[in-house]
């Protein structure tokens, strides 16, 4: 079985996905591009806190684009077998894995195999819940679970769940209702953490941290109030400036070396990740000079380009920073598929996410980067070729399947290569991401 798992959605200022008109009419896959076999999906969306911080991973499986898990009856085993062969940390790192489950799956105990200090399971609560259900969760629960209630509705049969729940999800038309209201002030929920859901703009993140919610799923975080017409930050030109520099092939060594040593905290930085396990380079290298001969132009202008957009991100989620990784390494690793520059791809991925890093629409930024045009273009959101596993991957992140499966057919792509290339960008990005925490 071959899978996948995802991250986000297009930047700020990025066109969506826009997939070609003969495609789109159709809005189907040809027969001919159908796999003989089923293919598995796993998208990951994460739930972040007020600071941006990562709580968890939700984990949706798909055996194809119109297959969720829970309408099919083999999904469930799809599922828990993708989790238990390639390991829950590899989708959710450190964080909880929310794993949303039909009722049958708990009462079966399929996913009692699976590690429950790392897990939080996903009820989608029926109205009245049956005896047997309510003694699953609370035998789930005494087995290290935690539990997360779905399609929750207070002051109804529901409520015998509560005393087994650890979340509750709420999306935020529900917020104002008078059975959530009075649900806010008893005074035996102050233990339950709300997670709002399906949060995808600035507005309802607002109204739901207003109601008091402390956790947020979506993609708003994506999506911040942009500056229309504005410019980019005056602190941040300096360091658009050094990737102007890095973009030039060959580095020219000189010029690149002192704008870097101008600013300690990049300094510090690129000396960080160059020196990390991730370069895997025996000799300490204590100066920017040595740091590029030794490593040579490709290495170093990634290191470069994520130092740079680590002090870019401070102010952001750490996830935006995560998102750019895994989207770098997946567009770099599958160039090959359609006969791409790995390194341009690379790049790609990268700044993409240089939108909500900055708050300032793409076209405020692309005119300083001296980019070739049709990556420009793709930055741009313009459908041309060098954009295709961008939006293959953008489309992932959102949990939309068929649309993944579209593009894959357009451009002559192996869905199973490209899953299998995003589980590796994945699991790399993770690495990258340990290390970019150590820096200041």
């Amino acid at each position: 079985m071959t899978l996948m798992s995802d991250l986000g959605t297009s930047a700020p200022g990025i066109a969506p996905c826009q997939i070609p008109p003969a495609t789109q009419a159709a809005n189907r896959i040809p027969a001919e591009c159908i796999a003989a076999e089923p293919i598995g999906y796993l998208a990951r969306q994460p739930i972040l806190n007020r600071k941006g911080g990562v709580l968890g991973y939700e984990l949706r499986y798909h055996n194809g684009y119109d297959n969720p898990v829970e309408t099919t009856a083999g999904g469930s085993h799809g599922l828990t077998d993708a989790l238990a062969l390639f390991g829950v940390e590899r989708f959710a790192r450190e964080h909880w894995a929310f794993v949303r489950c039909s009722e049958q799956m708990l009462l079966d105990g399929e996913l009692e195999a699976l590690p429950s200090s790392m897990m939080v399971l996903e009820i989608p609560t029926p109205r009245e819940p049956s005896p047997k259900l309510l003694r699953s969760c609370h035998r789930l629960r005494e087995a290290g679970f935690r539990l997360c209630l779905l399609d929750f509705m207070p002051g109804t049969g529901q409520d015998a769940l509560l005393d087994c729940t650890d979340y509750v999800k709420v999306e935020t038309p529900f917020l104002a209702t008078p059975e959530w209201k009075s649900f806010f002030r008893r005074p035996n929920t102050a233990s339950l953490k709300l997670i709002a859901d399906n949060i995808q703009t600035q507005e309802a993140y607002r109204i739901a941290r207003a109601a008091g919610i402390e956790y947020f799923q979506g993609f708003y975080f994506c999506c911040p109030d942009l500056i229309p017409n504005g410019t980019i930050p005056t602190n941040h030109l300096y360091h658009l400036e050094i990737l102007r520099q890095l973009f030039k092939d060959p580095l020219e060594l000189k010029t690149l070396a002192p704008l870097v040593e101008r600013d300690a905290s990049l300094i510090y930085r690129v000396l960080r990740f160059v020196n990390s396990p991730i370069c895997a380079i025996r000799q300490p290298i204590t100066s920017i000079e040595l740091a590029i001969i030794i490593l040579g132009d490709l290495t170093f202008r990634r290191i470069a380009t994520l130092a740079i957009q680590c002090g870019l991100n401070r102010d952001q989620s750490p996830e935006l920073l995560n998102m750019a990784l895994v989207r770098a390494r997946f567009c770099a690793d599958a160039a090959h598929l359609c006969g791409l520059e790995p390194e341009e791809q690379y790049l790609l991925g990268m700044l993409s996410m240089l939108p909500p890093m900055l708050c300032v629409p793409m076209a405020q930024i692309l005119p300083g980067l001296p980019l070739r045009e049709p990556i420009r273009d793709a930055l741009a959101g313009v459908p041309v070729k060098e954009r295709c596993l961008l939006a293959w991957i953008e489309e992932m992140e959102r949990d939309r399947i068929r649309e993944c499966e579209v593009i894959a057919a357009n451009f002559g792509l192996a869905a199973k290569e490209l899953i299998r290339m995003y589980l590796g960008a994945m699991e790399a990005a993770n690495g990258m991401a340990a290390a970019a925490t150590l820096a200041p």
